[in-house]
């Protein structure tokens, strides 16, 4: 596979950087750019200028993992699986917490590049404020490393900590990337898609709370004031429908140019990712593969999903972060993890262009506050003239009713949402490069409990007309409606 552009500068900027003595070097690429293709490509320069022994690549997740594997294998012609005899190995952080010190020996004894994928998992400068997957870097890694590599689409934490080994900038406490390729640029270049982002709203909503009725006219207005919790919104019904229904139509179009364009949907629990497909199978006639944690190979049914022509994928968790499958056009916004970045890894998901005719690539959500003000941020990292703001009024008057929604919430507290949840393991994997590292889906795993503390006893009525707005912002955001500007702004003061 031909290098782009932009890796090849980042792989002459780095191999710059560690014959200057740098050791540590950090890439930012837009989700969607090739970060696997670049630094499996870099791996096998420093090889072959022989200045590395070895290659270790950790992951957030294990598909993302098994994806690193095979483009190392393919571009070293070497295995990966850690065993005798192999260039290296590729693992996932969660593995960190259980190596025995044979592993770290190798760090010692034999000159190792490593590379680092969404490295923003990672936290801490010091021991002291590091996360327990930055403590096992900076303890191992940072000082014993050959060289390493860091790869992110988005540099920053939700929680405010710095990345491991990242420097900031003393005035504005910004990280310093040593190559940076952003949405902007790879548009131009014809490497992501330009993205259309469609947020679904209601102008007619009534909250009965004991005797109280009160009512809103969008889905901004209620939720900017706290009355219930937005999961309880996406887990509505109607609001499902609403949302996949004009999803599905978007997909059938695409399809009728790209035959193997595929739709993603992501569920905030495994419930809610089964209520998903049963309303597409009964209201669309679509069939849907869900993928979860649960599930006995769930990384085999990304592959298959990915080498089909299916059209629709429901993901818990699986598919939110650097899983490549390009024939995905089409993704469904209905977790309630409501982060920036996992935003723009959700997003991400859809933007890497392909050989089809079609390059269209749809995202659709609830009008939740923050999603909005994360899809106009979005819009502001686009070239000039990406296209307007739409609004789209449908008649579909129904009305929905949901009771006792503290029931729903003790029922599903138990269930992993994202993967801001990570597996426990009560029996520890070994990772070394002697022994085939252990699956991270272990049946005996105890997971964290999702906190959702508010009780709720409300009923929630859905009538009006849904309309919809596209998000697809003018970089200069001058057509932006005065309204829309307004709500965000009160949006942004109240938080």
């Amino acid at each position: 596979m031909k290098l782009r552009l932009w890796q090849q500068e980042c792989i002459e900027t780095a191999f710059s950087k560690y014959l200057l003595g740098s050791k540590h070097f950090l890439a930012l690429a837009t989700p969607g750019a090739g970060k696997t293709h670049m630094s499996s490509s870099l791996a096998d320069k420093l090889i072959e200028k022989d200045m590395i022994d070895l290659v270790v690549c950790l992951a957030p997740s294990t598909i993302v993992a098994s994806d690193f594997k095979e483009s190392l294998s393919l571009k070293l012609k070497s295995r990966f699986d850690g065993l005798l005899g192999s260039s290296g190995l590729v693992s996932t952080y969660q593995n960190l917490l259980h190596v025995d010190e044979n592993f770290w020996e190798l760090f010692k004894k034999f000159r190792v590049f490593v590379i680092f994928d969404e490295i923003h998992h990672c936290s801490g400068t010091k021991l002291e404020n590091a996360n327990a997957w930055g403590e096992k870097i900076i303890e191992n890694i940072k000082d014993q490393a050959t060289y390493t590599i860091a790869l992110t689409g988005t540099p920053w934490r939700s929680d405010k900590t710095p990345i491991v080994l990242s420097n900031y900038c003393n005035l504005t406490n910004k990280i310093i990337c040593d190559y940076s390729y952003g949405l902007k640029k790879s548009i131009e270049d014809g490497v992501c898609r330009v993205p259309e982002i469609i947020a679904i709203d209601n102008d007619s909503i009534s909250v009965v709370d004991k005797s109280e009725n009160l009512s809103f006219n969008s889905f901004l207005d209620l939720l900017s004031q706290e009355i219930l919790p937005y999961h309880i919104i996406i887990n509505d019904e109607n609001v499902i429908l609403q949302l996949i229904t004009r999803a599905n139509k978007r997909l059938q179009s695409i399809r009728n140019t790209n035959p193997d364009a595929g739709g993603l949907i992501i569920a905030y629990s495994i419930q809610h990712a089964k209520k998903i497909q049963r309303i597409l199978h009964d209201k669309l006639n679509k069939a849907a593969v869900v993928v979860t944690y649960r599930e006995d190979d769930p990384n085999q049914l990304i592959r298959n999903y990915r080498n089909n022509s299916d059209e629709w994928l429901i993901s818990v968790g699986m598919v939110s972060e650097g899983t490549n499958i390009p024939r995905l056009q089409i993704c469904c916004h209905l977790t309630n993890i409501k982060t920036e970045m996992h935003y723009r890894q959700i997003l991400g998901r859809i933007l890497r262009v392909t050989s089809s005719a079609d390059q269209s690539a749809v995202l659709y959500m609830p009008a939740e506050p923050k999603l909005v003000e994360y899809a106009y941020r979005i819009g502001r990292d686009l070239p000039n003239g990406a296209d307007i703001i739409k609004f789209e009024k449908i008649s579909s008057h129904f009305k929905t009713k949901l009771k006792k929604c503290n029931q729903l919430i003790d029922r599903e507290a138990n269930e992993i949402e994202e993967i801001g949840n990570y597996p426990v393991n009560t029996k520890k994997p070994v990772l070394s490069f002697f022994k085939p590292e252990q699956s991270l889906f272990q049946e005996n795993v105890v997971y964290a409990k999702n906190p959702l503390t508010e009780v709720y006893e409300k009923s929630v009525n859905i009538f009006g007309r849904f309309k919809q707005e596209t998000l697809v912002i003018d970089i200069q955001g001058d057509l932006v409606n005065e309204k829309f500007l307004k709500s965000l702004s009160r949006v942004s003061c109240e938080n």
